[in-house]
């Protein structure tokens, strides 16, 4: 789940980390009385949507950017005019862009210097680790790429934090001044103990800023959690803003369905996570581009995969269908039984290919056949893939 960088920036202050006062408004008049509110000769005027790039976006038909700097009521009241309730389009955003409903008035103050960190777990060191570089506020992914000794590590015990030594041996390495230091162990420990306690999966700070008073400051947030830990946080799930995410998406949720949507052209139904990656890759291997990924998980009822298929035909790219079923607590029948059910109730208007295997199949297979259900069935994993490839170039 993500969240916008105001909430975020709240969730921060919370846990001890530094953020300057701002304010969320939704309309160019209050844009203007927040920057009279914050009392800051320069704030800060901020597009909220769920994707970065935002100062180096652009809304669409002009040239205004996500993020520009107001020096007067005035000045908050036409930026926030230009942002609300137009597409912002970024480089994560892709053309399409995102609508903007709100925008986020923030106190400007005295950077010295514009640095990077970001949170996340490092698989292969099996635990959290702090990220760090002196190029704060550009395209880290560039940075990565072109210049990767400018980025720093640190991995941290999740239940012991980051050590006092560990943060003062990061702003060594990234070269901030000893009268910083203190400040530095505060801001870095403060943010890795927000990480682990609200269970994140990133926590992203682009930048965060050496002031002239020599503290450190985050200048932007970016927040996402682990949804499978998201129960134990219901004030966060209050922050979950459904206009931001795709509504087939909000949709499977709701059903107890993990689904994505992509912009391909075969949709997939499968069991299982890994299964489903498998599935995708091999009908890209053969020349198709998957629409979606939709686990129904092992557990599904004839409703809930009914509902699958609903929200599958909801995407009008889909032009051919495969569903692959490995049997093992999901039943092969109960696939077949959805499947025909799906098909009264909706119809299919485009091809399906269905492979079966594991508990049951042969039971299902005859479900099928006594259905009037038009299937294209496949042997195997392979021929599944290559005969809905096929489908849609017939």
């Amino acid at each position: 789940m993500k969240i916008h960088e105001f909430q975020a920036k709240e969730l921060l202050r919370t846990a001890g980390v530094p953020v300057l006062k701002g304010k969320v408004v939704r309309t160019p008049d209050e844009a203007a009385h927040a920057f009279e509110a914050l009392g800051a000769p320069v704030c800060a005027v901020k597009a909220q949507i769920h994707a970065g790039g935002r100062g180096k976006g652009q809304v669409e038909g002009s040239e205004q950017r996500g993020v520009e700097l107001a020096k007067s009521p005035e000045d908050a009241s036409r930026i926030a005019q230009g942002l609300l309730n137009k597409k912002l389009v970024t480089v994560q955003t892709g053309p399409e862009g995102q609508i903007v409903r709100q925008v986020f008035v923030e106190s400007g103050c005295d950077i010295q210097q514009e640095l990077y960190c970001a949170i996340l777990v490092d698989r292969a060191a099996g635990s959290p680790v702090l990220i760090a570089s002196i190029a704060g506020g550009m395209d880290i992914e560039e940075v990565a790429v072109k210049t990767p000794e400018l980025i720093l590590s640190e991995p941290f015990d999740s239940d012991r934090g980051l050590g006092a030594y560990q943060a003062r041996l990061m702003a060594s390495k990234l070269g901030l001044p000893t009268a910083s230091w203190r400040y530095a162990v505060q801001f870095f420990q403060s943010l890795c103990n927000a990480f682990v306690s609200l269970d994140a999966s990133l926590l992203e700070i682009n930048p965060f800023v050496l002031t002239g008073d020599k503290t450190l400051v985050a200048l932007d947030a970016k927040m996402t959690f682990d949804d499978n830990a998201i129960f134990r946080h219901k004030d966060v799930l209050l922050l979950r803003d459904e206009t931001e995410e795709e509504p087939a998406e909000i949709r499977a949720d709701a059903a107890g369905l993990s689904y994505v949507k992509l912009n391909g052209e075969i949709g997939c139904l499968v069991n299982g996570a890994g299964l489903a990656m498998s599935t995708m890759d091999l009908v890209k291997f053969h020349g198709g581009e998957p629409a979606n990924f939709l686990d129904v998980g092992g557990g599904a009822n004839v409703e809930q995969v009914t509902e699958a298929f609903q929200i599958i035909l909801s995407d009008s790219n889909v032009k051919a269908i495969l569903v692959n079923i490995f049997g093992g607590i999901m039943r092969c029948t109960t696939i077949a039984n959805a499947l025909v059910e799906a098909s009264k109730t909706i119809g299919f208007t485009v091809p399906l290919v269905v492979r079966l295997e594991g508990t049951e199949v042969e039971e299902g297979k005859k479900i099928l056949a006594a259905s009037d259900t038009s299937i294209i069935t496949a042997d195997g994993l392979t021929d599944a893939a290559q005969k809905v490839v096929d489908s849609i170039k017939a």
